[in-house]
């Protein structure tokens, strides 16, 4: 949100004629004599003076830039301002020193009360979201918002607020109430969820975030239909679960949603048990790698995998808690979640899984606008494999492994991955299952998916 101008050096001739004057930035004497907010109306004095301290100690040129440069990062961590931008001035005045100067900046704050629409894709649905959002509420970056999310198959609300502190590790509290009901058509079940919950984010280092977040959810499975299979309708009814998360991201990808290069992981652990009358421990892992070799043919490789146990009361696993696998967005060339345990028509989930997949990207072959095409669409090869069940494991590695990889199912495919201006993408692919087991859904042929989380 800003750009600095530097003056090139001169030329080799003519850097002994300026020997004296030219100096690079760092041995160039400056301090601040003065700093200037421009724009503030609502931010709070204790803030601003609280994120300038250390501009003060500055004790060069360089040192004036970057940690004004700094400043400018810890107001935008506010949330509170549109726009930040820094103007380098001289000292002028009768107070003035030699080498002081003056830092102005030039702020825009949000407004105290926006709102927008935005549409959402995720799990091969798109839905509208509508958003009201009161930011800077008393000064210090405090906001309020409330979202309401309309879906064919999911509507829900989140009303929450936020508070930001100063802090390398850009800590932050949130707190919400939420509600969702989704129907889950491929489980023949539709689950109603009300709760209230509070979360603690932080980076422990650049690009690697934490969240730390309890909910306590009141939540009432009911069925769809009169065809609803009994294994399904005996999980119907209510049940109450209060749990706390911990979920480990850190994302190096230049691009969340096409990427050419980078890592991607992700570490979600769940313990549920600290009241209500649900149970149990849950982890699951993703990790990700994009090379980009050959010119611009860019490989991934992608790996993820899940495990819950019950533990208290509960003697198995909700079907609402358990985990799910196929279709475009994981295992391709499968119907949506149509791989593992089923009841008919319908899919039980289970109480592990794992998946892979190879994936190439390349330039579509004429590539008619160049390398600007190739940031939207580009042609997808694939292969994926993976497994899913309540696996009995024991304490024999050998045997838990050859347990992984029976029954595998693998699926190959070409297609075209369009890039939704980062926010999701869109993939639509000619799939061949290779392997299956009774009961999967295999599906051949063109398969097309839409959110953001692909496998």
């Amino acid at each position: 949100m800003g750009i600095v101008h530097a003056k090139a050096p001169p030329p080799p001739q003519m850097r002994n004629l300026n020997q004296e004057e030219w100096k690079p930035l760092d041995e160039v004497p400056a301090h601040v004599d003065k700093i200037h907010f421009d724009g503030v109306t609502k931010t709070k004095d204790d803030v601003l003076l609280n994120v300038v301290s250390d501009l003060l100690g500055a004790q060069t040129v360089q040192d004036v830039v970057l940690k004004a440069h700094g400043v400018r990062q810890q107001l935008e961590m506010l949330q509170a301002f549109k726009s930040v931008d820094i103007i380098l001035d001289t000292s002028r005045g009768p107070d003035a020193s030699p080498d002081g100067l003056e830092v102005i900046f030039n702020v825009k704050e949000k407004s105290r009360l926006d709102g927008n629409i935005n549409v959402l894709a995720g799990n091969n649905e798109g839905s509208l979201l509508f958003r009201l959002l009161a930011p800077n509420i008393f000064g210090r970056g405090e906001s309020l918002s409330a979202d309401y999310q309309y879906g064919k198959k999911t509507v829900g609300f989140n009303v929450a607020t936020s508070k930001p502190f100063l802090n390398w590790a850009k800590p932050r509290l949130n707190q919400f109430v939420f509600g969702q009901t989704a129907d889950n058509i491929w489980s023949g079940f539709q689950e109603k969820l009300r709760g209230i919950g509070a979360e603690f984010t932080f980076e422990s280092s650049p690009l690697v975030q934490h969240s730390l977040r309890w909910e306590g959810v009141w939540r009432n499975i009911r069925c769809l239909s009169p065809g609803t299979p009994f294994e399904v309708r005996e999980e119907a009814g209510h049940s109450v679960k209060s749990s706390i998360k911990h979920i480990l991201c850190m994302d190096q990808r230049d691009d969340p949603c096409l990427p050419s290069h980078g890592s991607y992981f992700r570490l979600y652990q769940e313990y549920a048990g600290l009241g209500g009358n649900v149970g149990f421990l849950k982890h699951e892992i993703q990790y990700q790698i994009n090379k980009c070799i050959l010119g611009d043919l860019v490989l991934q490789a992608t790996l993820m995998g899940g495990l819950v146990r019950t533990i208290g009361q509960d003697s198995n696993v909700r079907i609402n808690d358990r985990f799910f696998l196929g279709g475009p967005l994981s295992l391709r060339g499968f119907g949506f979640n149509g791989v593992g345990p089923h009841a008919q028509e319908c899919s039980l989930g289970a109480e592990a899984y794992w998946a892979g997949g190879l994936h190439a990207y390349a330039p579509l072959p004429f590539r008619p606008l160049g390398q600007t095409l190739d940031k939207i669409v580009r042609t997808h090869f694939f292969l994926n494999t993976g497994n899913i069940g309540n696996f009995a494991f024991t304490d024999d590695y050998h045997h838990n492994t050859m347990v992984l990889l029976s029954h595998l199912r693998w699926s190959c495919g070409i297609g075209l991955v369009f890039n939704l201006a980062s926010v999701a993408r869109f993939e639509l692919n000619y799939c061949i299952p290779l392997s299956s087991q009774p009961g999967d859904k295999a599906k051949e042929g063109l398969q097309f998916g839409v959110g953001v989380n692909f496998l």
